[in-house]
């Protein structure tokens, strides 16, 4: 299934996307939750009782056209309100080359634990505009990563169980102040101001269904689902990064595994990839001014395009812009 949250007339609901259009959730039916929260919390078997539904209503109404346009609604984050919000690292072409552009040698603990943050989980933003501080635009920076959503509880998840656990699949843009992470990272804590004023997941909740034809074997040693998602972002139309979800050096459910030794992990908590390789400016710029010093670095200014693309999930975009309250 591929599900989205929309507004229409101020209102905000559920819908599914088929054939471009969207139908509404409610006109399937009215015993079916009506917003990402509740389905969320109905856990597995709410989602299979929405699939039912959803393929019941498909065969009795067999024109597309019946639903909405895309253009008629206002897409928003498809988990608009997140219990949590989790950032992992795992793929090691994106730290590895980030800090030989810093002249340093790979971490050794990278192999030995998934590493993650928290952000905030209360500045969500989906497709469209997206408005930032100046301080933001002091070497702002996007992150191409896919996340995923919690829709059953649980702690002390095994990785081999832990693929039950997840709903399904975003795409994300982790979207960064450099300036100010770099600084408050000198302090050892954070990131803190240079993470919490934006975070983007959409267009879709891709229910992981939709990914069967992408699943990987995953390598000895590891556990848990990989799929095979071509990841590209473009910047004012500018293709600036490519890589792959295969890439992952930590699984989701490795991810979850470490996340939720001792801790409660609850339905509706986002957990997000970590930058995949060539996925932001900072490793590009980095490994352009180490391969000449002439390299003239990119950061993202007001009224840029951000458009990024992954296999299966969808074309998320945003424009980011400088606030207009100020």
């Amino acid at each position: 299934m591929k599900i989205i949250t929309y507004r229409q007339n101020n209102q905000e609901s559920l819908g599914f996307v088929h054939q471009d259009y969207i139908i509404p959730v409610s006109k399937i039916g009215n015993h079916l939750p009506e917003n990402m929260e509740a389905l969320l919390a109905s856990g597995k078997e709410g989602l299979e009782n929405l699939n039912k539904a959803f393929q019941l209503y498909l065969q009795n109404n067999q024109d597309a056209g019946s639903g909405l346009s895309l253009g008629e609604v206002e897409l928003l984050a498809p988990v608009p309100r997140p219990s949590s919000l989790r950032d992992a690292y795992a793929f090691r072409q994106h730290v590895e080359t980030s800090r030989a552009n810093r002249g340093l040698e790979m971490i050794p603990e990278f192999d030995l634990f998934p590493v993650f943050y928290f952000s905030n989980h209360r500045a969500i933003a989906g497709p469209g505009e997206v408005y930032c501080m100046p301080d933001h635009f002091d070497r702002m920076d996007f992150e191409l990563e896919v996340a995923i959503v919690i829709n059953k509880e649980g702690r002390n998840i095994k990785a081999a169980d832990a693929d039950d656990y997840i709903a399904g699949y975003m795409i994300m843009n982790d979207l960064s102040a450099r300036r100010l992470q770099m600084e408050e990272m000198k302090l050892n804590l954070g990131p803190a101001k240079g993470k919490d004023f934006a975070t983007v997941i959409g267009p879709y909740l891709i229910t992981k269904d939709e990914l069967a034809a992408y699943k990987i074997p995953t390598p000895v040693g590891r556990q848990g689902d990989l799929y095979d998602l071509q990841m590209e972002c473009f910047v004012n139309d500018v293709k600036v990064s490519s890589g792959s979800l295969a890439s992952m050096n930590w699984t989701f459910a490795e991810i979850i595994e470490r996340i939720s030794y001792g801790v409660t992990l609850y339905p509706g908590d986002v957990i997000g990839s970590g930058t995949v390789g060539t996925g932001c400016f900072l490793e590009l710029n980095g490994t352009g001014k180490r391969n000449d010093p002439n390299y003239e670095e990119q950061w993202l200014q007001p009224g840029d395009r951000v458009r990024m693309e992954v296999t299966a999930l969808g074309t998320l975009e945003n424009t980011i812009l400088l606030d207009k309250n100020l």
